[in-house]
């Protein structure tokens, strides 16, 4: 009884001793009064334990977008008061009926941007984070930059607009932008496709379709999101076009973005798509060497300023990324994110050829390429023995080291298991091949020619690098 009142007194202890309203305070300093609103206001303090703080949010979606965006700035704040917390978790603690109410009540006064009522998640929400300022441009966006830049500044100028191009190339970051600046002195509404056609759906089996008509064309600027996602519903196809016509009719401006032109939408009517190419169709292409090095830069530039310099990308790095990334935006970002989990989890920047390791699904360097045997040749041929010496029982040294270098290379570029690794190399049991992975572990910790030789045969497994064979 006694240790129990002694447990509940030290954690009444660290809660009045952990200042969670002080917290926020940092935090709303450090992320803006517009995050903090959005999104952290919303966290509620539940427990502290040795290593780690359990809070709390409203739902599912606010928790996956606190945690995909804002986690690392939210535990860096916490750090400066508990040095020991090195994570958070989240729990889901819904709000009351009446709270719900409060805060879209709150949401729709505060705001010149409109909700569905019932959608408490806020879907529609636009992203502050992405604006005019910081979405680079180069030959490939010039156009769908300039033309959403004049809609902003003139609704109405084109009519609708409609934005296309691949995954990742800032589609949804002009439409946030142009919501961004609009909002500020007109009613916006920013949904994608498929949440339309959700609240579509939900209006008709609540029999509430008289609601839906009124909240989709009582806006002035209608942004909606991937709008290839419409396809084959036909109902609702037919709501959205009286929508847009409603709309067009009233002067209200509409922005839409999809993966193709208008004319290769596949289940879309005819009508839908005339409509579409009536107004301005402009494409973002895939970034050319220097928009892609531009974005590499910016983003780099971005991540020392958060990270206090403590972390340094080089330029020879930043150059291969520009140069073999090449798809879309979003993976030279995610390229770099990559890079930065890497130096804090070893506490140093990789080099060249852990870069290319650690990016080598975004190389297009296909696992299927990388064979035991391919690896078992070349570490034969780097260490001058051949491959009869290395699948032998023999001890001798010149033989074992060459043996477990090319296990451990084997366990860490391919997805076979141990005991399939152990087969390749002469039925070998599994735990010899632990123990030659963990050998090899400790030694590239004190043996830099042991590095130095990883690195080699990695680039050439890789990459088919000749130039340092041996």
């Amino acid at each position: 009884m006694n240790n129990s009142f002694s447990n509940k007194k030290i954690n009444d202890l660290k809660s009045e001793n952990l200042d969670w309203n002080l917290i926020q305070s940092d935090l709303k300093n450090k992320l803006g009064a517009e995050i903090y609103e959005s999104w952290l206001k919303k966290i509620d303090f539940v427990e502290e334990f040795n290593n780690y703080l359990l809070l709390s949010v409203p739902t599912r979606f606010i928790r996956d977008w606190i945690t995909s965006r804002y986690l690392d700035q939210i535990l860096s704040v916490i750090k400066n008061y508990r040095k020991e917390i090195v994570r958070i978790e989240f729990k889901i603690i819904e709000q009351s009926l009446k709270n719900k109410e409060d805060d879209i009540q709150q949401l729709e006064t505060s705001e010149n941007i409109s909700f569905i009522k019932d959608s408490y998640l806020q879907y529609n929400r636009i992203d502050p984070n992405k604006k005019f300022e910081n979405f680079i441009t180069g030959s490939s966006n010039k156009l769908a930059y300039e033309a959403s830049l004049k809609v902003s500044e003139n609704i109405s100028h084109y009519n609708p607009l409609y934005i296309y191009g691949g995954v990742g190339m800032g589609k949804t970051h002009l439409l946030n932008s142009i919501g961004m600046e609009l909002k500020k002195s007109n009613k916006v509404m920013f949904i994608s496709a498929e949440r339309f056609m959700y609240q579509f759906v939900k209006s008709i089996k609540s029999n509430n379709m008289v609601k839906f008509k009124e909240y989709f064309r009582n806006t002035d600027i209608l942004l909606i999101d991937d709008i290839q996602f419409m396809n084959g519903k036909e109902a609702m196809q037919e709501e959205f076009f009286h929508t847009f016509n409603a709309l067009l009719d009233k002067g209200s401006q509409i922005i839409v973005s999809a993966d193709r032109a208008p004319n290769k939408l596949s289940r879309i009517q005819e009508r839908i798509k005339s409509r579409f190419s009536g107004g301005l169709v402009v494409d973002i292409q895939k970034p050319d060497f220097e928009l892609r090095k531009k974005i590499v830069e910016k983003k780099t530039e971005e991540l020392n300023k958060f990270y206090s310099d403590q972390i340094k990308i080089s330029k020879e790095i930043q150059n291969f990324i520009s140069m073999e990334i090449k798809t879309s935006v979003r993976e030279l970002v995610g390229a770099l994110n990559r890079i930065i989990s890497f130096s804090r989890i070893y506490n140093k920047m990789p080099n060249l050829t852990e870069v290319k390791v650690v990016l080598k699904d975004l190389l297009n360097i296909s696992e299927n390429k990388v064979t035991i045997d391919l690896i078992q040749t070349l570490v034969c041929k780097f260490f001058k023995i051949s491959k009869n010496e290395m699948l032998s029982s023999r001890r001798s040294r010149y033989l074992v080291r060459p043996r477990q270098t090319a296990i451990y290379l084997t366990k860490i570029l391919t997805s076979k298991s141990l005991p399939e690794i152990g087969r390749e190399f002469s039925n070998r049991d599994h735990t010899t091949i632990i123990h030659s992975v963990k050998t090899i572990e400790k030694l590239k910790e004190k043996d830099q020619e042991m590095i130095d030789n990883i690195n080699k045969l990695k680039n050439q497994i890789l990459f088919g690098n000749k130039e340092n064979e041996i």
